[in-house]
This record gives structure tokens, C-alpha cells and sequence, in this order.
């Protein structure tokens, strides 16, 4: 639960609300469909206000919602605290720069990543957006984002650079990384780009909250063969549960269901224990740079 809403962020806030909302309609023995029709609203509003995609909350739809699951004052009080965050901060991935390359998917990803005290994230086929160098993000959006002009493709540069403050933020974003071979194989802007961006990877590793390890090819068939995903940890699991982040060439989309977050922790537990600990990993890092 947040108590100190001048340092809260708009991200957590609706994170915090859409959780608290969803137990007091549990705990009213309400279900979405009973509540959308006491409201006279669409069921997807309700959907959004509780999975916290809303970017903005009104603090008079909570006021309806806590008169109806007669909640008590002090938590309605809370509960519109959190909207009214929403409504007059912004969040720095809102400001005119960036908002003409960000997709609504990856509004939801930037918020969880601002969000989480911890990322656990599996990546098949490039290194993962928050140990990237720059001259590997440009080589990146130049191939696999064809179309983009040279302003678009600098200010995802930005885009990237800023996220990786995370990782240097006051308590850091604890970062566990598992990368496959390939990753540190394929030559993304050359072969000088690809040793800085491998020897980049090696001092990040050098952090206390990073962790680096690689699935070797020689490690045969794997859990993560279907595809990269991240998972979501917060500092109150009993609040805010993990949340799982995939994405494809299409779109980004985030799963809460308590089966797939389950599958796809199992899923990075066993990679953790089939790949290499992080100073065998970052020995084959350092063996793919002189390869490069």
C-alpha cells in the first residue's frame, strides 16, 4: 500500500488501485458483470481500472465504485489519492519526445519496468533493452524497424538510454538476465559494435542488482525455445502480484492470470538452473567478443 503520494508514481498508483478494487469487488461478493451493470458502464472501463491500464483515473468513477462495495472512508480516501496522482503527474516516458514512438503496448511494459523491484527476463534472439549501447539500439531499429526516419530512430535511442536509469535508481531495479548463444553471436551493426555491446554487457554484469547468464547451443532443447518474456516482481507480492510482459513484431501485451505467471516463472527457474552460472556465462561473453 503506498502512504507517501508525493513521491508516488502515476505507474505504481494505478497498479496499487487496480489491485485494491479488484479485492474490494471480491470481497463485496461482486462480479464484473454486476458491477458494469450497476454503473452503467462498458465492461472493458471496469477491465482497464483493474488491471491498471488506464492512464488516467477519474476520482469520481472510484468514488461510485467504493459506494457500491461499501468501502470504508479511509481506504476510499486512499483509493482517490491514487487516482488524483494519475490525473496530475505524468510519467517521463509521456513527455512530446517520446510519445510518437511508443505503442500503447509498451506504455504498460515502461510502467511495470518504472514500477518493479525486480525484472527477470529470457531473450532469444537480442540483448535485452536495458544493457544495450546505443550504436546497438540505432543498428537494431535501422534492420528490424524499417521505415523509421533518422528523429524516430534518435529518440528511441533516448527512449532506450533513459529506461536503463532503473538500474541505477535509488533502490535499483534488481535485473536477472538469461540470454541464448545466439544473442551473443549474431552481428547486430558489425563487428565493432558487437564487442562494445558484449563488453558493455560484461561491466554491467559488474553491478550488484545485475545478473548475467547464456544458454549455450550445446544445452539442447529449453523452456524458453517458444520465445523471449519477462516477468514482473513488486516489494509487496501480496499487493501487486508478478505480471508476465511478451511481445511479438505486432504488438506488446501483459498477462496477470495466475496459471500463465506460474508457467512462465517455472518456466525461467529452469532456464536458471540449465544455463551456466554468471562467471562460466560471462566467460562465453568474453570468448564471443574475440570471436566478433
Amino acid at each position: 500500500m503506498i502512504t507517501d503520494m508525493e513521491s508516488a508514481t502515476p505507474a505504481l498508483c494505478r497498479l496499487q488501485l487496480g489491485s485494491e478494487l479488484r479485492q474490494l469487488r471480491i470481497r463485496a461478493g461482486l462480479t464484473s458483470s454486476q458491477v458494469v451493470r450497476k454503473l452503467l458502464w462498458s465492461p472493458s472501463k471496469l477491465t482497464r481500472l483493474e488491471t491498471g491500464e488506464n492512464s488516467a483515473v477519474e476520482p469520481s468513477d472510484i468514488m461510485a465504485l467504493c459506494q457500491i462495495f461499501e468501502a470504508d472512508p479511509e481506504m476510499c480516501e486512499l483509493l482517490k489519492g491514487y487516482a488524483v496522482v494519475t490525473k496530475t503527474k505524468r510519467e517521463w516516458w509521456q513527455s512530446a519526445v517520446y510519445r510518437p514512438v511508443i505503442s500503447p503496448g509498451f506504455k504498460a511494459f515502461l510502467g511495470l519496468e518504472a514500477t518493479a523491484s525486480s525484472l527477470h527476463s529470457y531473450e532469444s534472439d537480442y540483448v535485452p533493452g536495458l544493457l544495450q549501447t546505443t550504436d546497438y539500439v540505432r543498428a537494431i531499429h535501422r534492420r528490424a524497424y524499417e521505415g523509421l526516419t533518422e528523429e524516430e530512430v534518435d529518440r528511441m535511442v533516448a527512449l532506450r538510454m533513459t529506461r536503463q536509469e532503473v538500474l541505477r535508481r535509488d533502490p535499483p531495479l534488481k535485473f536477472v538476465a538469461i540470454l541464448s548463444e545466439a544473442v551473443l553471436l549474431r552481428q547486430v551493426g558489425g563487428p565493432a559494435v558487437m564487442r562494445a555491446q558484449l563488453a558493455h554487457i560484461v561491466e554491467a554484469a559488474a553491478a550488484p542488482n545485475v545478473r548475467i547468464q547464456v544458454i549455450p547451443f550445446k544445452a539442447g532443447a529449453h523452456r524458453g525455445m517458444n520465445g523471449s518474456f519477462s516477468t514482473f516482481q513488486f516489494r509487496d507480492p501480496a499487493a501487486l502480484r508478478p505480471i508476465v510482459y511478451l511481445e511479438n513484431m505486432a504488438d506488446h501485451w501483459v498477462t496477470r492470470r495466475e496459471a500463465d505467471v506460474e508457467l512462465y516463472e517455472d518456466a525461467f527457474a529452469d532456464l536458471q538452473a540449465l544455463a551456466p552460472g554468471p562467471e562460466e556465462s560471462l566467460s562465453m561473453i568474453r570468448k564471443a567478443m574475440k570471436e566478433h
